[in-house]
């Protein structure tokens, strides 16, 4: 196979991977928003469970407090009953003492009954209520589910197509290079640039002189040493291919670095003078594919 063919190849295996790794990744974040449903509807069901018994045990409560009133009622009744039957002044006093406290127990009782009911009633309004938000919240977990479940069919079914025409468009291609390649698109949905002039146009890195030439010649695939990008040639039609300056490892360099007017430190002009590494004579592509 041509290396022009391989690199078309390629291109066009861009294109189905793109979109291959954007439909897995919605695959994977879909059922998220579906578990968040779910997870506030046991949230729901978990407070109206924990509502719903201190609803019972106000009900116990009422019942305990209507008992005591009930015993409280004929202990007065049976005391004014008493009244009657009495025979001394001491007698009187002890059962005149009597009728009050429990005419006082009573009273007591019976706010005691008034302010418990009124709560009862408030929780019983909240758990209706609750119901009902449950009730509604089921049936949109259950709405949801069914539409994530066609929604998920169709991303595999898509998957499944886009798998098919990757590993037709990777068939003569060395496994190796389609590995590469994969891991980089997953990273940046772009796995094969433009050269113009001496310019990666994925990173916009300066590339030494001599692995630009090979890139323009064609005859091997070729990596960027600076973002792995698989590498083809095109012309610049005049355009600025210089975006940033490097240092000596090819990294941008900060703004300390840049002298205007040419100027040079001292220790740059330091290492010029000793002959220092050129990083056009040592390069080493990241891949080669002939």
């Amino acid at each position: 196979m041509q290396m022009s063919e391989v690199l078309d190849k390629l291109k066009e295996l861009q294109t189905v991977l793109a979109e291959k790794y954007e439909i897995e990744s919605k695959l994977t974040d879909s059922p998220k928003s579906l578990d968040a449903r779910i997870e506030n509807l046991n949230q729901l069901k978990k407070g109206y469970i924990e509502k719903n018994t201190e609803y019972e045990e106000e009900k116990n409560k009422i019942s305990n407090l209507k008992f005591e009133l009930d015993e409280t009622i004929r202990a007065l009744e049976a005391g004014e009953k008493g009244m009657d039957e009495i025979s001394t002044h001491r007698e009187y006093e002890v059962l005149d003492k009597q009728i009050k406290e429990a005419k006082d127990k009573e009273i007591a009782i019976r706010k005691d009954l008034q302010r418990e009911e009124k709560k009862l009633a408030e929780l019983d309004d909240r758990l209706r209520a609750e119901e009902s938000l449950i009730e509604s919240t089921e049936t949109d977990v259950k709405d949801a589910k069914s539409t994530l479940d066609a929604e998920l069919k169709g991303y595999e079914d898509s998957i499944k197509v886009l798998s098919e025409q990757e590993k037709e468009m990777s068939e003569g291609i060395d496994p190796e290079v389609i590995f590469k390649f994969q891991r980089i698109i997953q990273r940046n949905h772009e796995g094969i640039v433009s050269v113009r002039g001496n310019v990666c146009s994925g990173c916009h890195m300066i590339l030494p002189a001599q692995f630009a030439n090979e890139v323009h010649r064609g005859d091997k695939i070729l990596f960027c040493p600076y973002c792995s990008r698989i590498l083809f040639y095109e012309e610049s039609n005049g355009e600025d291919t210089t975006y940033y300056p490097t240092n000596d490892t090819g990294s941008l360099l900060d703004d300390d670095d840049v002298f205007s007017d040419g100027e040079e430190s001292e220790d740059q002009q330091d290492d010029a003078d000793d002959g220092s590494m050129d990083m056009e004579d040592d390069y080493k592509p990241s891949m080669e594919y002939e």
